[in-house]
Formats: structure tokens, C-alpha cells, sequence
């Protein structure tokens, strides 16, 4: 086993250098109040916009930062990375200002516009791999080979130097806040957040809290905790992509251990729901990865109380993945209903159905009449509906003016997913 020395957590001041140099390539994003969660949640809610940073999330910060440190020696050697997407695009544009040429690994299923970013940052992208665990791995082979400087997403003190400028930001801006709610996929954002947030708090004469968020299907951080060290998982397919991580990073690890006061999971659907309310309640569009906080408020996971910041980590998702999110998302609101009806196959059935949802204020949005099947009677035929409604008890409503016509609706969930 190898010997790893004791972490050696930054300083104040470390952060604050980190922010200089952070400055030269990244933006100081918006700090955003929000009127309707702050009612929703009943608590002042405000949104770090990190899906406004250049590259689209937070990942320029902690590659810039460690990127500038390398010797000119190293620069010539080149870099090497590994990621989906949001590092692979901070790696190329950190690269291409410091003028150093970056080779990216990313998976095989990594999103198309990711890698057309990437590569328009003028880094070189090898696709290979069907997992971040796999790409990982190439990346690190390369750099025996050819001798070029490895930069990792997260597992770095000069990385979660960068990463923590977010939190120095937040503070600056608002110093009374009492939370901050960030994601965590390897760590070095929470990491960075929590720590310069808690020393400068500490400087001020004030504390704060600091909750760390995952998607239940890449949840590696609370079975690490519980055993004291990083454990690996086996993760399952998430939309959260950007924080799909097997395997805490050892150094973000031990600062979250101290830092970060608690942390929680949420499902796909608790996403898929936030990232529509934040679309719809604030005009931000965020990726899943991002939305992971907002997520855990609105599911009653995190309870806050005072002034809390959530960290929009990022904002670059594929506009064929928004389509099936915003989807999901309607349909884990009970917005978006699927619902199959037998009829007698004779005339006037269809109007039946509809005058029924029209009755209640449902808008049809689809309809799909089958005739063949082993399900139904040779005299029936079967009435696929997708049906717009409010919410919950508008569904509700729906479902019982179709039984009150004297049909008998069955939920189509498996279309709904």
C-alpha cells in the first residue's frame, strides 16, 4: 500500500492567492436571491451561479489555479486529463491561455456538445472508454508515455484552492449567510467551498454550515464517512454525469470529513424536478450535476435554517438530455400524465374519452389508438393519452372525470419514465 503524507489543509491566504490567480481567466458569477424558492422553501434562498462561469461551471477555477503553477519545463511537456466534460473544457481554455497544449480523455458516451467545447478550446480529445473510471485510467497511462503533466478533476490542494474561490465569493457578497448547500461528485468543489467558507466565516467571527449533495445512483460519500476513508462503489446510470464519481478523491476526503456538516442523497426524478423548477421559477438553465442542491431543498432532504446559498455548479448539458429531463421532470411533478383506456371499438369512443378530460381541464397533447394485441378483446381497442395538467390534484381530478364517464384509466408509468 502506498504511504500517502498527512493532508495539509490551505490557509486563508492560500485561497485568497488562488483567487488572484483565478481572476485572470474566470468571471466573479452572479449572486441571485430567489423571490420563489425563498417562498417555497421557507427559508431566504439565493444561487451562486456557477452555470454562468465561463466553460459553463465552476471547473475553470481549480485548472487554472494549478495549471499556472507548472514550470516552464512542464509546460512544454503538455497536460493530460480525464473527465466528461465540465474539467476537459476548464483543462482546454486554462491550456490555450497559458499556452500550453492539452491532450483530454474523455468516455465514448461523453455529450456531444462537451467535446465539440473541448475541442473548440483547441485541446486534443481522445474518446475511449465507456466510464469516467475507465478514462481515467488511459489518461494516466499517457502520462507515462508521453511525459506529459497529469491534472487531475479534483485530488489536488491547488485544484480545491481554485475550486474554494467560490466560496470566498459567496461570503464576500453575502456575509451573513448560515449555509451553503454544494454538490459532490469526487469532492474538490465541496472541499474547496467548505474550507475557505468555514475559515472565513471563522475570520469574521462567525460559522457557518456546509451540506454536501450526491445522486443516490453515485453516492460514494456517505459509505466513505461512516468507514473513515474512501471506499469505492459500484455506481449506477445517473443524469448527474458530471458528479458520476466511484470513488472519493483521498485529499478532498479528509476536507470534507472536517468540513462539510452533512451530507445527502437524491433521486433521479428529485433532479429531474429541479432542474424544471429552475427553469421555470429562476431562468436558469443547470445541469443535472448542478441541480443536485436545489434538488435536496425541494425534497425536504436539507432544512435549512437562515440565509442559505445553493452552488449552481455548472450549466453545460445537452439539449437532447434537457428534452428527456424536462420530460421526467413534468412527469415526476404530475404535469405530464401517460394513461392507457380499453374501449368498445365502435364510433364515438374517442370523443367520449376526450369530452371527459376536457370536462376536468386537461389538455391531450398525444394520442395513439391501437387496434392489435393479445391484451384486449377482439371488440376493444386500446387509447394511449399523454394529458397536461397542474400538478398532483389536477391529475387526481383528471383520473376521476374519466371514471365518472364510466372508462377505467390505467397509469402508464413505464412511459412516464
Amino acid at each position: 500500500m502506498p504511504f500517502h503524507p498527512p493532508v495539509v489543509a490551505p490557509k486563508l491566504e492560500q485561497f485568497e492567492k488562488a483567487r488572484a490567480t483565478v481572476a485572470e481567466v474566470a468571471i466573479e458569477t452572479p449572486l441571485l436571491f430567489s423571490d420563489a424558492l425563498t417562498e417555497m422553501i421557507g427559508q431566504e434562498i439565493y444561487l451562486k451561479c456557477e452555470n454562468l462561469q465561463r466553460t459553463g461551471a465552476y471547473k475553470i477555477r481549480g485548472a487554472y489555479n494549478r495549471m499556472s503553477k507548472l514550470t516552464a519545463e512542464e509546460r512544454k511537456r503538455g497536460v493530460i486529463a480525464a473527465s466528461a466534460g465540465n474539467h476537459a473544457q476548464g483543462v482546454a481554455l486554462a491550456a490555450k491561455k497559458l499556452g500550453i497544449h492539452a491532450t483530454i480523455y474523455m468516455p465514448i458516451g461523453a455529450s456531444l456538445p462537451k467535446v465539440q467545447a473541448t475541442r473548440g478550446f483547441g485541446a486534443e480529445v481522445v474518446l475511449g472508454g465507456a466510464t469516467f473510471a475507465e478514462a481515467l485510467k488511459a489518461a494516466q497511462e499517457a502520462t507515462k508515455t508521453t511525459g506529459g503533466v497529469f491534472i487531475p478533476p479534483f485530488d489536488n490542494l491547488d485544484v480545491i484552492a481554485g475550486q474554494g474561490t467560490v466560496g470566498l465569493e459567496i461570503l464576500d457578497e453575502l456575509d451573513d449567510v448560515q449555509n451553503i448547500i454544494v454538490a459532490i461528485g469526487g469532492g474538490g468543489l465541496a472541499a474547496g467551498v467548505s474550507l475557505a467558507a468555514k475559515l472565513k466565516s471563522a475570520a469574521m467571527g462567525k460559522k457557518i454550515k456546509i451540506w454536501g449533495v450526491q445522486s443516490e445512483h453515485a453516492a460514494a460519500y456517505p459509505p466513505s464517512l461512516k468507514a473513515g476513508k474512501p471506499v469505492e462503489i459500484q455506481t449506477s446510470p445517473t443524469i448527474a454525469d458530471g458528479i458520476a464519481v466511484a470513488k472519493p478523491g483521498r485529499i478532498p476526503f479528509e476536507l470534507i470529513k472536517e468540513n462539510v456538516d452533512k451530507v445527502v442523497t437524491v433521486t433521479e426524478n428529485e433532479i429531474a424536478k429541479a432542474i424544471l423548477t429552475l427553469m421555470e421559477k429562476s431562468k436558469q438553465v443547470v445541469e443535472p450535476a448542478g441541480a443536485v442542491g436545489i434538488a435536496a431543498l425541494l425534497a425536504g432532504k436539507i432544512k435549512p435554517r437562515g440565509r442559505t446559498v445553493v452552488v449552481l455548479s455548472g450549466g453545460n448539458m445537452d439539449p437532447l438530455l434537457m428534452q428527456k429531463v424536462i420530460q421526467h421532470g413534468l412527469a415526476a411533478s404530475e404535469r405530464y400524465t401517460n394513461i392507457s383506456v380499453m374501449l368498445p371499438d365502435r364510433p364515438g369512443q374517442l370523443l367520449r374519452t376526450a369530452e371527459a378530460i376536457s370536462s376536468a381541464g386537461g389538455n391531450v397533447i398525444e394520442v395513439r389508438h391501437t387496434r392489435q394485441g393479445t391484451a384486449w378483446q377482439i371488440n376493444e381497442v386500446e387509447l394511449n393519452l399523454s394529458i397536461e395538467t397542474f400538478g398532483h390534484d389536477h391529475r387526481v381530478a383528471v383520473l376521476k372525470a374519466l371514471k365518472q364517464a364510466g372508462l377505467k384509466p390505467i397509469l402508464d408509468e413505464a412511459r412516464e419514465d
